[in-house]
């Protein structure tokens, strides 16, 4: 019974805590944007019979971003933009903290100096994140299968939210089907967490320098640093991220893709290369937004955290 306060008032406890913190602004800021990147990222419906080319090359023009948020809420109501948040929502406070954890421990980890005052390199920064982000996947990648499938079902659908959604996948497809997409998330995922990591502790030094020693960055360095480190990630890996969707997103009784290069073919043969940018836009925007909330949660989170132990400790000698 011990354990969780003394964990909680180590510098782990309070990485893991300022992780959950910023992981749960970050959802709340950023849902409604996702939701459109998730729609705008699936295939068109088969044209019908009778329709000539010209006519289903129109049908399937993709909307934009603005146009297919007003058909959303026209047509299903605003709540229908937060719809599967539930999902990454109750692992998300976990699955931050983990990653926050993790990445501090390798970034000091793989760091050959032995000065412990001094910042991690830029090196192992990037090392760190690309070992955080292919650990994460494994409570990523069921988490996103559940948040895709709410995201895509249509109003009105028997299932009350990500557990119930959860379970009837188990039900129908066992373990292996909550774990689909498991490869694919972490070929996105791995490469584009060092990219991330990197591009923050890149951008607050620049913007703030020598902050990364000092941590006494402002609250606009960390909101335009975590928002480009969000922006370079999901840049650098989202064609695969067009693809892992698609396949999380298709019924399994009658599958369109039957893997990971076979969707990218077929999506680039049927709609062009451009397919693997759509919604990039609202992606892009979603993770400037989205990840400078979690940087700014998670760097204020800490330092009231370490503040406020301190303050304890003061308190516990002097009595």
């Amino acid at each position: 019974m011990e354990f969780w306060p003394e964990f909680l008032a180590s510098s782990g406890g309070h990485e893991f805590v300022a992780g959950g913190v910023g992981g749960m602004a970050g959802v709340l800021a950023g849902h409604p944007l996702d939701t459109l990147r998730i729609r705008l990222q699936q295939p068109p419906p088969p044209a019908s019979p009778g329709i000539t080319t010209g006519h289903a090359r129109l049908a399937a023009r993709p909307p934009s971003a603005v146009a297919l948020l007003r058909g959303i809420v026209r047509a299903e109501g605003p709540s229908a933009l937060y719809r599967g948040m539930g999902a990454p929502l109750a692992s998300v406070a976990f699955q931050n903290a983990m990653v926050f954890q993790v990445y501090a421990i390798l970034s000091r980890s793989l760091d050959s100096r032995t000065c412990t005052s001094e910042p991690p390199s830029y090196t192992s920064v990037a090392l760190a994140g690309i070992g955080t982000g292919a650990l994460q996947t494994l409570i990523l990648s069921p988490v996103e299968l559940v948040k895709i499938k709410l995201q895509l079902e249509a109003a009105g659908r028997r299932h009350r939210g990500p557990a119930d959604m959860a379970r009837d996948i188990f039900r129908r497809e066992g373990l292996r089907g909550i774990y689909r997409g498991l490869t694919v998330t972490a070929l996105r995922d791995a490469p584009s967490h060092g990219v991330y990591f990197w591009t923050y502790e890149y951008a607050r030094e620049r913007l703030h320098p020598g902050c990364r020693r000092t941590g006494q960055e402002s609250l606009g360095t960390m909101l335009v640093s975590g928002g480009l480190a969000g922006v370079a990630s999901w840049v650098c890996c989202y064609p695969l991220d067009v693809v892992k969707s698609r396949l999380q997103a298709q019924a399994q009784t009658h599958p369109r893709y039957r893997g990971v290069v076979d969707c990218f073919r077929k999506s680039v043969r049927e709609e062009g290369f451009p397919v693997l940018w759509r919604g990039l836009g609202t992606a892009v925007a979603r993770a400037f937004v989205v990840n400078g909330a979690i940087f700014s949660a998670y760097e204020l989170a800490l330092r009231f955290l370490v503040r406020n132990n301190g303050q304890t400790m003061q308190v516990m000698e002097e009595h």
